[in-house]
């Protein structure tokens, strides 16, 4: 039997360092504080904001959430990004996606100053990154490794293949197993010959956006699968083909009417040796990777870093 990967044991132990550190900061006089902004009512960011806010409050970390109206302009956005930028009791900026097509999402980012980008997209952040000198990592990304390193899973001299090459998962996931000696290979939708690359990984991210894409021919038996994606599946002809025969799935689905996939076919998971389930895997880790993120910024703002 594949072993599961705790994705919820791993995250409540970093969420624990987290508030640890918190009280020492506390002892100096320091609170750490994240500023989210979520623009309009988007149902699905609202929730996953609300999450973040209530780590804050858990942790002991100082949070504020701004609400800028849908119709809000990128020169408006710019500015509630530069006051927060200017404010000391603010460590941490989190600039909720998507946003609406009238804001330049890639501008605002960019104007968020790198030693408060708790998301780790800012250029400068993504250079250190490329150059071997991480500072604020992408929230998932870090997830990753944590999850490979607590689980005992070795990274050094393995080969390693990223299905996937977004900015904010694929890229920097290649990036942070490289710097941890593994031998990466990053794939896409282009990739000619995919399942006979995969095939070869010790250890597989699957961070394609694409419900149950890795199937269990692209999969090295005894590989460890690191499955990044969270797809909703609503029709019953798509949830049949991955979970046909899944009682517990199959009750879900009638409740709620979808379940959520990753990027990994459930077949495939057997063919492993070692993976992270969705629910219950990757996911959990981006919070607890973003309160971590927001005491380092704390920290290396006031020199301690």
């Amino acid at each position: 039997m594949p072993k599961v990967l705790d994705g919820a044991g791993i995250a409540a132990a970093i969420k624990a360092e987290v508030a640890e550190e918190v009280r020492e900061l506390d002892s100096q006089g320091i609170r750490p504080g994240l500023a989210a902004v979520l623009v309009g009512h988007v149902p699905a960011s609202a929730i996953y904001v609300r999450s973040k806010v209530h780590a804050c409050e858990e942790l002991g970390i100082y949070s504020e959430l701004t609400t800028p109206q849908e119709t809000v302009t990128t020169e408006e956005m710019l500015d509630v990004v530069a006051a927060l930028n200017d404010r000391d009791d603010i460590d941490g900026i989190l600039i909720q996606l998507p946003l609406p097509n009238q804001v330049d999402a890639k501008l605002l980012l960019d104007a968020v100053s790198p030693a408060k980008d708790v998301d780790g997209f800012h250029p400068v952040n993504a250079g250190k990154l490329q150059a071997g000198r991480p500072s604020l990592v992408p929230c998932t990304p870090a997830g990753v490794i944590e999850i490979l390193r607590r689980s005992g899973i070795q990274m050094e001299g393995q080969r390693a293949v990223v299905v996937g090459r977004s900015d904010i998962v694929g890229k920097p996931a290649a990036m942070l197993l490289l710097n941890e000696n593994a031998t990466v290979t990053i794939c896409h939708s282009k990739t000619r010959d995919l399942e006979a690359i995969t095939r070869e990984a010790d250890i597989l991210v699957a961070a394609i956006g694409r419900p149950g894409f890795i199937t269990p021919g692209m999969v090295k038996p005894g590989g460890t699968i690191i499955d990044v994606g969270i797809n909703r599946i609503t029709d019953r002809a798509e949830f049949e083909r991955f979970f046909a025969g899944n009682a517990k799935r199959e009750a879900a689905f009638a409740k709620r009417g979808s379940v959520v996939i990753g990027d990994v076919h459930p077949a495939a998971f057997e063919v492993a040796g070692a993976y992270t389930p969705v629910p219950g895997g990757v996911g959990l880790l981006t919070i607890a990777m973003l309160m971590a993120n927001t005491v380092r910024a704390a920290k290396m703002r006031r020199g301690g870093g």
